[in-house]
């Protein structure tokens, strides 16, 4: 039986172009009213144009699918609470948030402006923030919600001259890391996408754009989506997680810990002995995936 999204409402930001038009259409042909979200910027952040999400919302009500259009700047707090208000003066309720929308600014870190950090951090981070922020009362009161933030492998290994987008995306998975916490006990799950696909915004990165490479196979943002919906929907139960998908591939990439060197009661151990313990201390065999400060994730699973 195929996923069914049929009364759903799904925001999707970002989604006039690339991925995020990828996962709203997707939405859509499986049911869901869709908030399409975009302001129409260029890969920049610069300028607006309401034609860009208009045209997916035409895409989708031409195919027999549901609809409403949100051109609000999600890097203002204002600009979140109104995506979330059109949803819900639109049809009533909110099942998922997919946090999507983002922008470029690259620079090698000693020619980055405060604005080129800023802007970043702002359609990216905050961008997260604010949408989450209104949505979450609604998700609170109605013990049920879905979220899927996208982060990037820049965030999560490094790539030179992208320092703002990095810390952006690194930021999400902190974000995360408290959310699925406070989510919990409403039945709130909190996961994110570590995306590869040929889109403009990554056809401005020669070291990560495939869609004009022939010595690679093609990554198409429709070969994201998939785990984007699932992780959307009721019967995906898992918190915490970020999922890289490239070119039809998944893999789940995780922020574990070693088991170190345990240190003896009332011992205090100086520099020199770091020094000398330092292959045991950075030792990661066996490690272990934590779920918060004190637990690892197998415990609380096992204690739910």
């Amino acid at each position: 039986m195929d996923l069914s999204f049929e009364g759903q409402t799904v925001i999707v930001t970002g989604a006039g172009r690339g991925l995020g038009r990828a996962h709203a259409l997707e939405f859509a042909r499986r049911g869901a009213t869709v908030v399409v979200n975009d302001n129409g910027c260029d890969v920049n952040g610069r300028g607006s144009d309401t034609s860009v999400a208009d045209a997916v919302c035409e895409e989708i009500r031409a195919a027999g699918g549901r609809a409403i259009a949100s051109y609000e700047d999600v890097a203002q707090y204002e600009g979140g609470y109104n995506v979330v208000k059109a949803a819900m003066d639109g049809t009533g309720r909110l099942d998922a948030v997919v946090c999507n929308a983002g922008i470029l600014r690259d620079l090698a870190f000693h020619n980055m402006s405060e604005d080129d950090w800023d802007s970043s951090l702002g359609a990216h981070l905050k961008g997260c923030f604010t949408v989450l922020r209104a949505a979450w009362p609604v998700f609170r009161q109605q013990a049920y919600g879905r979220v899927v933030m996208t982060t990037s492998v820049s965030g999560l290994y490094g790539n030179f001259g992208q320092a703002n987008y990095a810390a952006a995306k690194a930021g999400m998975v902190g974000l995360m890391n408290t959310l699925k916490l406070e989510g919990e006990k409403y039945n709130v799950t909190v996961n994110i996408i570590s995306p590869a696909g040929g889109t403009r915004m990554s056809g401005t990165v020669p070291t990560r754009s495939n869609a004009i490479d022939p010595e690679r196979p093609p990554m198409h943002p429709e070969q994201v989506s998939p785990a984007v919906v699932y992780m959307s929907s009721r019967e995906c139960t898992d918190s915490g997680l970020v999922i890289h998908a490239q070119g039809g591939n998944f893999y789940r990439v995780a922020v574990m810990r070693g088991h170190g060197v345990a240190a003896e009661p009332g011992v205090e151990h100086d520099t020199e002995w770091v020094r000398a313990n330092w292959a045991r201390i950075t030792d990661m065999a066996n490690p272990y995936i934590m779920w918060d400060l004190r637990q690892t994730r197998d415990d609380h699973l096992a204690a739910r």
